[in-house]
């Protein structure tokens, strides 16, 4: 029996015929539904508007404001679903950790976690569940304009949270935070444990609130190699997608540069898997054994092309994606800052036309 209340729209039918959860369910569609990460947010006019003078975290946790935003590019392109505006130290900050993000950096830690007594001291903060009251309001809000259109709840995964909680911030290659799963593989175990369980508790939440589907990010997971990935970490990811496990939503799992661990991702237990631009579709469906829905791909460095070259590189993409059982469109990562939206909303409408049928 699903934990999600009668209400909920996979249960009262309200999303459960959607395209994007028949996709991820396995289903393939005559077309494939269409999102795009980072749909919401700073490529949009609106946003950037609406964001005016407002810190990043204080816009997530505000429920109007994340709500406004996650509708707007659902408004503007027309894609089968929407994804919870929100940020991945969100459960961090939420727990208590002073965490913030600077403009044109990203997040920065007060107190990088770099030692066991560090690992302890994080350990005391807990996320409490009055805490995320912010974030099921926000979803709620949402959900109630969206009708039919799916929304997709999120989280970091816990390898991405650990290295930007020892790292600091930002990293190109993640040194201090692989140099501590080698070093002290018991202090990095509570770390992961930790992190696993404050963002599952964040996901879990965005799920009871009335997101249809769910998928975990692990934005730094192409610094590992398949080895460390699977001794060190994979683990973890299985523990935070366990704290969803019963509310039986689609789950997804995506990472950045993660073409040599796509069948260990899967194996942590999702229905579908977002693939990156480096990795064709068709060959990341032979990696996952050619039974698993694909997710992706379009470079987003395409977007900035002339429409004649974004429109093949649509098209390729679709074809690759015919080697899955099914296949969500989506770009190999989020959309750049930079992106010019009308571009986005063309790729919608060229999927929606049945130009591009898979």
């Amino acid at each position: 029996m699903s934990a999600l209340s009668a209400n909920h729209p996979l249960l009262d039918g309200r999303t459960s015929d959607a395209p994007l959860i028949r996709a991820y369910r396995g289903e393939r569609q005559p077309s494939p539904p269409v999102w795009f990460m980072r749909q919401a947010g700073r490529s949009l006019p609106e946003y950037r508007e609406l964001r005016e003078g407002v810190a990043m975290l204080d816009s997530c946790l505000d429920p109007e404001m994340a709500s406004e935003i996650t509708l707007q590019p659902v408004r503007r392109h027309g894609v089968d679903a929407a994804i919870f505006f929100s940020d991945i130290v969100i459960p961090l900050k939420l727990s208590g950790v002073a965490v913030d993000i600077v403009p044109g950096r990203g997040p920065v830690l007060e107190s990088p976690v770099r030692d066991a007594a560090d690992v302890r001291a994080l350990r005391s903060h807990t996320l409490e569940p009055d805490a995320l009251a912010p974030v099921e309001a926000g979803v709620r809000r949402t959900v109630e304009q969206l009708g039919t259109t799916p929304l997709i709840g999120f989280a970091g995964a816990p390898f991405t949270l650990a290295a930007y909680l020892v790292e600091g911030g930002p990293s190109k290659d993640h040194l201090r935070a692989r140099a501590m799963m080698r070093a002290d593989p018991e202090s990095w175990r509570a770390l992961m444990e930790w992190t696993a369980d404050v963002t599952g508790a964040f996901l879990r939440a965005q799920l009871q609130a009335g997101a249809s589907a769910a998928q975990l990010f692990d934005s730094w997971a192409g610094s590992l190699s398949p080895h460390d990935y699977e001794e060190s970490v994979l683990w973890a990811s299985r523990r935070a997608l366990d704290h969803v496990r019963d509310l039986e939503v689609p789950l997804v799992h995506f990472g950045v540069g993660t073409g040599e661990i796509l069948p260990a991702m899967l194996s942590a237990g999702v229905d579908a898997v977002g693939v990156d631009w480096r990795t064709p579709l068709d060959e990341a469906s032979r990696r996952l054994g050619g039974s698993t829905t694909v997710q992706g791909n379009l470079d987003p460095a395409i977007l900035s092309a002339p429409w004649p070259i974004v429109e093949s590189a649509v098209l390729d993409v679709v074809d690759r994606g015919r080697a899955a059982p099914a296949h969500v469109f989506n770009l190999g990562h989020g959309v750049p800052a930079d992106a010019d939206p009308s571009v986005l909303t063309r790729i919608v409408e060229l999927l929606h036309s049945g130009a591009a049928r898979s």
